[in-house]
């Protein structure tokens, strides 16, 4: 287990659905944010898919963002370096509205 995060408070909370036939992010129940991943939980394949896809609604590289917290939960805690948390979840939500257009 990798555990390389970035200074506290730059922290954000999603939910993983795997095996979704849309992959991307989406706004769920509330101020939820979930990820929709192609790969199955099996072999960690949906949590690199995960950091992936957050990465690229973040516009950062896949290298700055790391499950912190919940590896085997599809509740996540996602370290991110480069942004405050506040700005990481505006940018999801922005990803979440553009998406579901």
């Amino acid at each position: 287990m990798r555990n390389n995060a970035p200074a506290t408070g730059r922290f954000v909370t999603v939910r993983v659905r795997p095996r979704s036939t849309r992959a991307g992010v989406e706004r769920g129940a509330g101020k939820q944010i979930v990820i929709g991943v192609h790969a199955p939980p099996a072999g960690n394949a949906a949590n690199r898919e995960c950091e992936a896809t957050v990465a690229k609604a973040l516009g950062l590289r896949r290298s700055a963002v790391r499950i912190v917290r919940g590896h085997r939960s599809r509740d996540k805690q996602i370290a991110v370096s480069g942004l405050s948390s506040a700005e990481a979840r505006a940018r999801l939500e922005e990803a979440a509205g553009r998406e579901s257009s």
